[in-house]
């Protein structure tokens, strides 16, 4: 199959793909779409098993930006990039200045900031090179770490998706999390603080340990998460987590999280839809980063400081359209995802005229 002919490329503006011998970087940097401002989405770090998967990921990361970007009302368009490695021991700021040479090639049409694998200080060693980064600290402008405020939305639309279903608070709802790297221990302490009861799992033993601690959850295996008897699954790791194998075993009768991709395939929104479980789709929830990111390339732009109240009432209205596109989808009984799917596309054709 060609890079074109894959059904994850959907239109793609641009696929750069990197490469620097003298620092190992490989990176692959995908832009869906500019229509709506400048591309803008995370740089990942991971040890993919094959240029293939990577690729693969980059494509569909980018094209969940397009849409999560529209989503959340902003100015930007959809684009995401990924450097081949083990975040763990291949990391250094020669690496991370060779990805900022390769983001300044691109001219502004992508800004980069801070996913999986990748913290504000590899992106520091970045900024040298590029003026493209937001999610930095130290200037007028900085928005600092975006993960508290992603935290911040799935808490919301966690609590929304809670109401709507079960009609009631999050007090002493259980609460299953797949993942508590960053997003997922900032969440996990909200939930904590509202009252959830929490199971918890990740790959990383010293994260799920320092989360229990302060919240009192409960940890199983990773693979354990989905046979947890729970009203709602946060899944807050890596994409694809519901799929034709896990569906089955879910309990929960919400699945509302952080991580981007949830779902293997659109048949599994579906299968959710036809179950009874209410999906938040991810690239709404889960739009509180990108938002607070937003504000950051905003006063950069503008040359301004960084406005947290105007974070703030995107992310009010990110929670409104979360539950705009509930109620379409109860409405017209129709999965979530396909509804908000369509918005967004709706959201990006308006802007290329």
């Amino acid at each position: 199959m060609t890079l074109f002919d894959s059904p994850a490329f959907e239109a793609h503006e641009g696929v750069h793909a990197f490469f620097d011998e003298k620092t190992g970087l490989k990176s692959i940097i995908a832009v869906h779409s500019t229509a709506r401002g400048p591309a803008a989405g995370g740089c990942r770090m991971w040890p993919y098993g094959s240029a293939e998967a990577a690729l693969d990921d980059a494509l569909k990361l980018s094209r969940a930006m397009s849409y999560k970007n529209a989503m959340a009302d902003l100015d930007l368009g959809g684009g995401k990039s990924v450097i081949i490695g083990d975040s763990r021991s291949q990391k250094s700021p020669a690496l991370f200045e060779a990805f900022g040479r390769a983001v300044e090639t691109l001219g502004g049409r992508y800004w980069t900031a801070e996913d999986v694998g990748v913290s504000p200080a590899d992106l520091a060693s970045a900024r040298t090179q590029t003026r493209f980064v937001a999610g930095l600290e130290g200037h007028a402008a900085a928005s600092g770490d975006p993960s508290p405020v992603t935290a911040e939305g799935v808490f919301r639309g966690v609590r929304l998706c809670v109401r709507r279903r079960y009609g009631r608070e999050l007090d002493g709802v259980v609460v299953a999390i797949q993942g508590v790297g960053h997003v997922g221990a900032y969440l996990a302490e909200k939930l904590h603080a509202a009252g959830a009861k929490l199971v918890i799992t990740d790959v990383n033993e010293q994260a799920l340990e320092a989360v229990a601690a302060r919240t009192g959850a409960q940890i199983v295996a990773p693979g354990a998460i989905f046979d947890v008897d729970c009203d709602v699954f946060a899944p807050c790791a890596l994409g694809g987590a519901i799929n034709e194998d896990t569906l089955p075993r879910l309990k929960a009768k919400v699945v509302a999280g952080g991580a981007n991709n949830q779902l293997a395939s659109a048949e599994v929104d579906r299968v959710l839809f036809e179950k009874g479980v209410l999906y938040a789709p991810d690239y709404v929830i889960n739009g509180g980063g990108i938002i607070n990111v937003a504000g950051e390339i905003r006063a950069l732009e503008a040359g301004e400081a960084f406005d947290p109240k105007w974070v703030e009432a995107k992310l009010d209205r990110l929670a409104q359209t979360l539950d705009e596109v509930l109620e379409h989808a109860a409405v017209e009984k129709r999965p979530t995802h396909e509804v908000a799917t369509e918005i967004a596309k709706a959201r990006i054709a308006a802007a290329q005229g």
